[in-house]
């Protein structure tokens, strides 16, 4: 990936935002998260099992681990425990996009070419909201989707305005499944050399490894 790219993605606005409370919450979070070199993906709250804000961010190459979901949530908690956007208590919870992950900037569309993906738009597109297929370029801010789920007679290929979307997002695969296997032992590997040049440099006994959670059990209205 290019520096170029870097550079545009970083700054790149979100074309798929949240609505109601979600928003007030995507407006306090993101430029936080800019600040600490992330991008905000998408804010979603759920009310199963009490409620949870979670907030999907990643650096803009892609990648988020558990050490930057802990960066950002200690740096987030206090800023929304301050602002106070839910109306009662929630559990925050901090995480990278996932294999599955939402679209919601052009760059998205483009780079996540090739992968099958859902998506739901805010007002019907030839009579529908609802379109499932392979997303298989752009065309300026909007989508080009090969149906699968197109009757006989009915256009095959779309073409669909991103910013006209509700919700994107990729469809687990087997294959993506397998990049993401490949990507985790890689990931292990590199971090497993980063310790052993760490403790070659310092000795024995002056470098410990540990482990970390992504989840913060904070809210902004405390019990």
């Amino acid at each position: 990936m290019t520096e170029a790219y870097l550079s545009q993605s970083d700054s790149e606005p979100r074309l798929i935002v949240e609505q109601g409370v979600a928003a007030r919450v995507a407006a306090i979070a993101e430029p936080v998260l800019a600040g600490l070199g992330y991008r905000l993906v998408r804010v979603r709250i759920s009310g199963l099992a009490g409620c949870t804000v979670q907030i999907m961010a990643e650096r803009p190459d892609g990648s988020m681990n558990i050490d930057d979901c802990e960066t950002v949530s200690r740096a987030l908690s206090p800023v929304l425990d301050v602002a106070d956007p839910v109306e009662r208590a929630y559990r925050l919870e901090i995480s990278s996009p996932g294999m599955d992950r939402p679209l919601v900037r052009r760059s998205d569309f483009e780079r996540y070419a090739g992968n099958r993906v859902r998506i739901e738009m805010s007002s019907a597109v030839e009579g529908r909201r609802r379109f499932r297929g392979m997303l298989t370029g752009i065309e300026g801010n909007a989508a080009r989707i090969h149906r699968e789920d197109a009757a006989p007679g009915e256009p095959a290929d779309v073409l669909l305005p991103i910013e006209e979307m509700a919700d994107a997002k990729i469809v687990l695969s087997d294959d993506l499944i397998a990049e993401s296997l490949r990507r985790g032992k890689q990931a292990e590997r590199d971090a497993n050399e980063q310790v052993d040049n760490e403790i070659n440099r310092k000795g024995p006994g002056k470098y410990r490894r540990s482990k970390r959670f992504h989840s913060q059990p904070a809210n902004g209205r405390r019990a």
